[in-house]
């Protein structure tokens, strides 16, 4: 099994917003993408310089089924959204 984490860290300007319309983005394509097996969603509550705003935690069958996904129309869709409102993204992709 691949496991897929990405943490974002989001612009100020209409942030919550911002937030919530990413995270309602990302929860549905559970729906849109087969091979996406899981999808969790989270949005960050620590108040720490470290700390991201949002993580996604995602899981696929292969790393084949990551990059259709990838290259999905609905996932490249909301990669456009999610860049115009975050400043920066860290991702790790490995195999469990």
């Amino acid at each position: 099994m691949v496991v897929h984490i990405v943490m974002f860290r989001f612009k100020e300007e209409d942030k919550e917003a911002n937030l919530q319309k990413v995270k309602i983005g990302l929860d549905a394509l559970l729906e849109k993408i087969d091979p996406l097996l899981s999808m969790e969603v989270g949005i960050n509550f620590t108040d720490s310089e470290r700390a991201f705003d949002l993580s996604l935690y995602s899981t696929f069958e292969t790393k084949e089924d990551l990059k259709t996904y990838a290259l999905h129309p609905a996932h490249l869709e909301l990669v456009e959204i999610i860049k115009s409102v975050t400043t920066e993204s860290k991702v790790v992709d490995y195999i469990i």
